[in-house]
């Protein structure tokens, strides 16, 4: 059996002390990193290509699904934390495990079990499910987070002039840039606020601050023109939703 390699991220040393002792004890266990914020985390996954990354949840700049989200799905993840009531978020995500400080090296173990199983298992969660995990009970999201190679951008929705569908992912346009995002158009919306981010054509979600006008394009169809400058097409349906949320 190969070694799975593993990433520790807690904003706490101690925590990070006690995990590295118990999982490094293990056999075939290899602790590649070691990060006490988000930031550092992702870019460690992306230099150190970790199995499993055993992930404190409340952490400051970014929170622990946040970075579930950023890792990708070829991580297992295994939450690591003081409180039980992200519990049914964690396993609506898949995560591999759920642990709940202050540790116990045989719950530890049997947690490296279960991420071992998923890391080789080749089940994947589906990053609209991670996403939505991220953004507050109830509440719609406040900002999106983009993996940009080593780095994260977090985009406060006043910066998003619009999205855009490619493949199995989405670019988040802003300042006359796209960052892609793995996670399907339609997922994303969903997180919006629909008086703020309009969806105008299948392809296409506007930041309704950033339209300044309708203009016909073809027999039957419509552009919308941002502020940049940028024109985006806009289906019969689109068209109507636009309307509406215009107040028209």
């Amino acid at each position: 059996m190969s070694a799975i390699r593993v990433l520790i991220v807690d904003d706490e040393e101690p925590a990070r002390t006690l995990l590295r002792e118990v999982l490094s004890g293990e056999p075939d266990v290899e602790v590649v990193g070691e990060a006490a914020n988000g930031f550092e985390a992702v870019r460690l996954a992306s230099d150190l290509q970790p199995d499993a990354a055993f992930l404190d949840i409340e952490m400051p700049k970014l929170s622990g699904f946040e970075v579930a989200e950023l890792l990708g799905p070829d991580v297992a993840i295994v939450f690591v934390t003081a409180y039980d009531r992200f519990a049914v978020k964690a396993f609506e995500i898949h995560a591999a495990d759920y642990v709940l400080k202050p540790y116990r090296a045989e719950r530890l173990r049997e947690a490296l079990r279960r991420a071992r199983e998923r890391a080789s298992s080749g089940r994947r969660p589906d990053p609209g499910a991670v996403a939505a995990a991220a953004r507050p009970e109830g509440k719609y999201a406040e900002r999106v987070v983009v993996r940009d190679g080593r780095e994260i951008r977090v985009f406060p929705l006043d910066a998003i002039d619009a999205l855009e569908a490619e493949d199995d992912y989405v670019a988040v346009r802003s300042g006359g840039r796209k960052f892609l995002k793995l996670q399907t158009l339609a997922a994303l919306a969903a997180t919006l606020d629909p008086a703020r981010f309009v969806r105008v054509h299948r392809s296409f979600v506007v930041n309704l601050d950033r339209v300044t006008r309708i203009e016909p394009f073809a027999k039957n169809s419509q552009v919308a023109v941002l502020s940049d400058g940028t024109r985006v097409p806009v289906s019969r349906e689109g068209q109507a939703r636009l309307k509406a949320a215009l107040g028209e």
